[in-house]
């Protein structure tokens, strides 16, 4: 028997540490696939490729949920660790978590770089730095500022960085924000850093780049609100309230994306909304099941430990399967799924090795879990 953490006594929430971890299995997964495929030409489940430009699939759900979270729990760990916002701004160690986040990051995003100097260009940005700069960003306003001043950002960015997209390109580029690189954010990430961004080429750019950093701490300011609100208001009703917020966020950035395109490459507002949406759903509905309940039986409480085992440990995870990520390859993974590519075909049979990363993973985090050890950066 296992009983969901009240958060009147730790301040963590079992439903947003079971969707940070499935955020980040969903992160792990999507990262393998694109290995196999891209690496290794091996033909995946199109939904866990990333959309090649306007468009969603369930790879670009994933980090944008992540990234929320990061919002959603600067609240409550605030709550814990200090007086709230009234408090003084403990600035200096957000900071230092912040250059401890964008360090791992640059390390992570230049792994192969590092064996290989001059067969290919290092790359600035990435995913940790960008959750290293949200992080900070939310953190240092949720301290100085208030909640209308927080939604007042949050509306002007959004409204704002739709019309500052379409400012001519800084090369003299072509802008039309439905083709890849034709905008003003992926032409300040060219004349910035050239060809040291992820997508290379006369139209490259980079999906985690400068401009669209912008947008993405208006995305964890709504964490943030979601968060003040959980920490305030918790039980069915407030469940029904975040569903009802997520399911309006969610309508207007499909609808926003008819003229405004769901882009995460440049992490368009409509992109922000409707991914914001989605998850603040998901979010509702896990803790109308989850906090404050009790979960009865071994098999539920080892379904609901999983995902968790991953939340607590969240970037230890990511940081692990990105060291460990060439196992996708191993022969004893990769033996599997040739024998079971004639019988169920070649993108069923391709989960077979990511599901074995993924458990490999896994032990590693509920170790660490029933240790009772969190490694934080």
């Amino acid at each position: 028997m296992t009983t969901a953490s009240a958060a009147k006594t730790t301040h963590r929430l079992l439903s947003l540490d079971v969707l940070r971890g499935l955020t980040v299995i969903g992160m792990i997964m999507v990262n393998a696939a694109a290995g196999l495929h891209y690496g290794d030409g091996v033909a995946v489940y199109p939904l866990l490729l990333h959309a090649q430009w306007a468009g969603l699939t369930l790879a670009d759900l994933v980090f944008p949920a992540f990234l929320m979270i990061v919002g959603v729990s600067i609240p409550l760990a605030m709550a814990q660790n200090t007086e709230g916002r009234h408090g003084p701004l403990p600035l200096a160690p957000i900071l230092w978590r912040v250059a401890r986040l964008f360090l791992l990051g640059l390390l992570l995003s230049n792994l192969f770089w590092i064996q290989n100097p001059d067969g290919m260009s290092w790359r600035f940005w990435g995913v940790l730095q960008r959750i290293g700069l949200v992080y900070g960003a939310c953190a240092i306003l949720f301290h100085l500022t208030g909640p209308k001043v927080r939604l007042g950002l949050i509306v002007a960015v959004l409204a704002l960085y739709w019309p500052l997209s379409l400012m001519p390109s800084l090369d003299g580029l072509a802008t039309d924000i439905w083709q890849p690189g034709h905008n003003f954010g992926a032409s300040l990430d060219r004349v910035l850093l050239g060809d040291h961004n992820y997508v290379k080429g006369p139209a490259g750019y980079d999906p985690e780049g400068l401009f669209s950093t912008l947008p993405a701490i208006a995305h964890g300011l709504i964490g943030v609100m979601v968060g003040e609100f959980l920490s305030r208001r918790q039980g069915t009703g407030a469940a029904w309230r975040l569903a009802a917020a997520g399911a309006l966020m969610l309508a207007i950035g499909i609808g926003w994306g008819l003229v405004f395109p769901i882009v995460k490459d440049i992490w368009s507002s409509s992109f922000v909304l409707t991914t914001c949406g989605l998850t603040t759903l998901a979010l509702a509905g896990l803790h109308g099941l989850l906090d404050g309940k009790t979960v009865d039986g071994r098999a539920a409480a080892f379904v609901i430990g999983i995902p968790a085992a991953f939340g607590v440990n969240a970037i230890a995870a990511y940081v692990l399967h990105a060291l460990a990520g060439p196992m996708v390859g191993w022969r004893p993974l990769v033996a599997p799924f040739e024998m079971a590519r004639p019988v169920i075909g070649e993108p069923a049979a391709a989960l077979i090795p990511i599901t074995l990363f993924i458990a490999f993973i896994w032990l590693c985090m509920a170790y660490l879990r029933r240790r009772n050890w969190i490694i934080r950066v």
